[in-house]
């Protein structure tokens, strides 16, 4: 059996506005730890997810520190693809120059076909 074939497929779905919750910034934390264990991680962008890549986010009103920039090295610790839902993108006025780092832009069909092939999808 090759590496890739050891690679266990992990999808991590962000739905979930970037401030509000913990869901998206500790989604944030366990790709980056999946990552450290070879993983083939990848994440997709839906609903109000897409609001994490936003580019420009000032959480000092909130009493936050800002995580939006992690996403831009995210390629750097082996996360395979960004995707982001263009319906979702569209809905919020939003298109790939307004988010922080480079993504693939994907209709729903497509999302479902890759979520087919995960062994693991988490949501957050």
């Amino acid at each position: 059996m090759g590496e890739e074939e050891k690679k266990a497929k992990v999808l991590f779905v962000m739905r979930k506005p970037p401030h509000g919750s913990i869901f998206v910034y500790e989604g944030l934390e366990v790709m980056l730890i999946f990552a450290a264990y070879d993983q083939e991680v990848n994440a997709v962008f839906i609903d109000d997810g897409v609001l994490a890549l936003k580019k420009g986010q000032d959480t000092a009103g909130i009493g936050l520190k800002g995580f939006a920039q992690t996403f831009r090295v995210l390629e750097d610790y082996g996360i395979e693809h960004l995707w982001v839902d263009r319906e979702s993108l569209e809905e919020r006025g939003l298109t790939v120059d307004d988010l922080v780092t480079d993504v693939e832009v994907l209709e729903k069909d497509e999302i479902v076909k890759i979520m087919k092939t995960q062994v693991a999808i988490l949501p957050f």
